[in-house]
């Protein structure tokens, strides 16, 4: 009786976050354009995808995440979003946005002696 219970909890509450996070969409590629209201990706495939921007937001520079910044043109995105609210469009609305500026310094790398 006890294990049962046991294996049942634990069954709940693996389950659990699964179903919390599944609600998110992401798109992957290079913003071609950025204003205050929308985002402009385009993906690996080609297809260019509008995402709305609001307030509530949140944006991460993972190349240097200590430093406050804004994504610009060129850089990669990872965008989550969810399905806006208007009907009869297919509306993406972001609620966070990782980017990775392009803007890098050059690694040194040694040349490999030949064998």
């Amino acid at each position: 009786m006890w294990l049962r219970s046991i294996l049942i909890l634990t069954c709940l509450f693996i389950a659990t976050p699964s179903f919390a996070y599944g609600a998110d969409l992401h798109v992957l590629g290079a913003i071609m354009a950025i204003d205050a209201t929308h985002v402009e990706i385009k993906t690996p495939k080609g297809q260019t995808v509008n995402v709305r921007l609001n307030k509530q937001t949140r944006y991460r520079d993972e190349s240097n995440p200590k430093e406050a910044s804004w994504p610009a043109v060129g850089d990669r995105v990872v965008i989550a979003a969810t399905k806006g609210e208007k009907k009869g469009a297919n509306l993406l609305v972001a609620t966070e946005v990782h980017f990775s500026s392009t803007k890098r310094v050059p690694v040194l790398v040694q040349p490999v002696p030949p064998q």
